[in-house]
């Protein structure tokens, strides 16, 4: 679910984000008045300023400075001009914010750089003369709309003034409040569909915030043959027929946008849809939280976020913030010594502080396997049929819910008669294609790969089919290749090019493309009590100031490889790249001395120790990774208990993927047990309930990994193009 607070980066974020909401709405001659103004310089001094500046490192997020009526204004493509108030002749201050920003001159006296207070290190550079955006007169709104039911929800509604034919509506629903929503929040978080012109509708969703009635997580699908049934998709249907007639000036049709959460909603506005309804673009949308999106994995439970999004979510009708305290030294606590100190999620609801379990929480504790109460929440379910066009995002690094947009994708498409089913992959974390960054993590891509979809596929998308203009071209999928680093469109994904193949888990920590020729095993042990964590620590909550949460997917595997608890295979170098396009699949055969067990299989691209980059020499970098709980093979409604030392099969997806491995890399797969505290622990003996295990429940296992003739443990790798061993190694 989405990322409650904004990482301000850039500077021109920076200035968006810290700038009261209540002020930007304004034109910067509004905000001046609103503001007041301090005493202008000399023009000519301003003059001097004026200019684009940069960020070297990041050059798609340049901001304008220039002067009008003695007072210098500063803009960028996603901020709205704003008056800035003389500090000194080089040191101007934001209004209401504690931040400034200060000029260095060159020689010739002229602005050659400038940095904000808050991220000195963050140089932008003059790159030439200042640059002037497109801002629509976006005029604001409000209104409490009624439902079916009664319960009414409020609505933000932003219409540009400056635009008088008729528009479209684009709707974004959402459980994260939109007071702040206006003019310069649109821009800020928008800009191409902001600049395209829509009546633009934010809606706080049931029982959050401004809206009435009660607020339930993922909501269940109810019976729409009731006329009285009420859910997320009756609820998007009751708002567009309102809109439709109370507000002037729509040409009759509405869209629907939302990332995460928001994006299960938009997703949501595509079953039995309002007839006004013609495109939707669900991104990253959670439409299944056991089954692969937010909560559970494969049966197995995210017990951090778990923890930290409910704890945020359901404290109150607004968004709380969660802590693990201090540790003796006063510092803040290691979320991994955090939650292994407590135990079980029952000892963390127990010793949360609060009086009552939160709803979903408690969900978590009664429900811990696939039964009703997930399934009527799953989405999937209900995708029988394209309704209208659908345009799916998905991140091949997002942390939260890459599985949901690539399910959505991959069960419209059976169905998609008018071919209306589209698909975007890209190497993004959790809503990153909203950002204009070259960069994720240690990762740099060359180009702004998120502002090259939203100018390209989004604006396009939406602009096609809610106003008929031409150049939308997109015939399927879209995917940003990895390790090319370049754009690729196929007409279905995965493309029939891609040949899957088998990839063997043989002797001696080798990889083969070859069956194994001697039986080999692989063991190790894997101890509850000293799990291998996901990322680097300390862990901190995952949505708290300086949270390590959002790239982790991206971290340099070696802080775990040589652990006696990880298993590890590799190719021989490559000498040629080595092309993997579509859905890797893991096969794995394994035993456990215990009665149940975790398997948690990695892809991972090795960088070779001479790589150009200095950041990125004998890097491990994971293209694929999942995690499957044993109790689950039979069945993921009815747990049951593994026979020690049974060899049991582990057949189970690690999600799609679009990635060269370059020649002079590494082909490496690994295997563990525990992946804390992203998961809980397995206790490794059978218990009814591992949300409820007790501390002697959690013992030691040996996990043993076979390959033989009649045990090929291997993953089914998509090659887009031929490998052998003379030509690759």
């Amino acid at each position: 679910m989405t990322q409650r607070r904004v990482a301000v980066a850039a500077l021109c974020f920076a200035l968006l984000f810290f700038l009261p909401s209540k002020t930007l709405q304004l034109g910067p001659f509004a905000q001046a008045a609103a503001l007041g103004q301090a005493a202008a310089p000399g023009s000519a001094q301003l003059d001097a300023l004026s200019g684009e500046y940069a960020d070297p490192a990041e050059p798609d997020t340049a901001i304008s400075f220039y002067v009008e009526d003695g007072k210098l204004i500063v803009e960028s493509e996603r901020m709205v001009p704003t008056l800035l108030t003389e500090n000194s002749p080089t040191e101007f201050a934001v209004p209401q914010t504690k931040m400034t920003l200060k000029f260095t001159l060159d020689a010739a006296g002229h602005g050659s750089a400038v940095a904000a207070s808050d991220d000195l290190e963050a140089v932008y550079k003059r790159t030439g003369d200042a640059v002037h955006h497109v801002f629509h007169d976006y005029q604001r709104t409000e209104a409490m709309i009624p439902m079916r039911d009664g319960i009414k929800l409020h609505t933000v509604i932003l219409k540009p003034a400056d635009i008088t034919t008729p528009l479209p509506f684009l709707v974004q629903r959402t459980p994260y409040g939109v007071d702040g929503t206006n003019r310069a929040s649109f821009f800020g978080g928008r800009p191409e569909l902001a600049r395209d012109g829509y009546i633009y509708v934010a809606q706080d969703i049931r029982g959050r915030y401004k809206s009435e009635g009660e607020f339930v997580m993922s909501r269940p699908q109810a019976d729409h043959h009731d006329s009285k049934a009420i859910d997320e998709s009756t609820d998007t249907y009751d708002t567009v027929d309102w809109l439709l007639k109370n507000v002037p000036g729509s040409n009759g049709r509405a869209g629907f946008v939302g990332t995460s959460y928001p994006g299960f909603l938009a997703m949501e506005a595509g079953i039995d849809p309002h007839p006004a309804v013609k495109a939707i673009s669900p991104q990253a949308p959670m439409i299944d939280v056991w089954m692969g999106d937010d909560f559970f994995h494969n049966g197995a439970f995210r017990q951090g976020y778990g923890y930290d999004y409910v704890y945020g979510m359901e404290s109150n009708k607004e968004n709380a913030e969660d802590s693990y305290g201090k540790d003796k030294d006063g510092k803040p606590k290691d979320g991994f010594d955090y939650f292994l100190e407590r135990g079980s999620f029952a000892e963390d609801v127990k010793k949360s502080g609060v009086k009552q379990p939160f709803p979903t929480w408690k969900l978590f504790l009664d429900h811990p396997s696939y039964d009703a109460v997930w399934t009527s929440r799953a989405v999937e379910r209900h995708l029988d049929t394209v309704s209208v066009p659908t345009l799916s995002v998905s991140g091949y690094y997002d942390q939260e819910d890459m599985w949901g947009p690539q399910e959505e994708y991959k069960m419209l498409e059976p169905h998609d008669s008018k071919h209306e089913n589209f698909l975007v992959l890209g190497p993004w974390r959790h809503g990153s294609w909203g950002s204009s960054s070259r960069h994720l993590g240690n990762l740099n891509y060359g180009e702004s790969i998120g502002k090259e979809y939203r100018s390209q596929i989004e604006s396009k998308f939406f602009s096609h089919y809610l106003k008929d203009d031409p150049g939308f071209d997109l015939e399927d999928t879209a995917s940003f290749q990895t390790g090319s680093n370049t754009w690729k469109r196929y007409s279905q994904f995965p493309p029939k090019e891609a040949q899957p193949t088998s990839l063997h888990l043989v002797g001696d920590g080798l990889l083969s493309w070859s069956d194994a020729k001697e039986p080999a095993k692989t063991t190790y042990e894997s101890d509850p009590a000293n799990p291998v964590p996901y990322r680097h620590r300390p862990i901190q909550p995952t949505y708290s100031q300086g949270s390590q949460w959002f790239n982790w997917l991206t971290e340099d595997q070696r802080f775990v490889t040589d652990r006696k608890d990880v298993a590890v295979w590799k190719l021989p170098m490559l000498k040629k790249d080595l092309i993997v396009t579509g859905e890797v699949m893991a096969d794995i055969f394994a035993s456990t001395a215990g009665t149940d067990n975790d398997m948690v299989v990695k892809l991972i691209d090795q960088y070779p120790d001479n790589d150009p980059d200095p950041k990125l020499r004998g890097y491990q970098l994971m293209t694929n990774e999942e995690i499957f709980r044993g109790r689950y093979l039979e069945s993921f409604e009815k747990p049951t208990p593994m026979r020690s030392g049974s060899v049991r099969e582990y057949r189970y997806s690690l999600h799609d993927v679009d990635h060269v491995f370059k020649a002079g890399h590494t082909v490496m797969v690994e295997i563990q047990s525990t992946w804390f505290p992203l998961y809980d622990r397995n206790p490794q003996t059978f218990v009814p309930n591992i949300m409820t295990a007790k501390p002697e429940d959690y013992k030691p296992a040996t996990i043993t990994i076979y390959s033989d003739p009649d045990h090929d443990s291997n993953l089914q790798v998509p090659l887009m193009n031929a490998c052998d061993h003379i030509e690759c190694f």
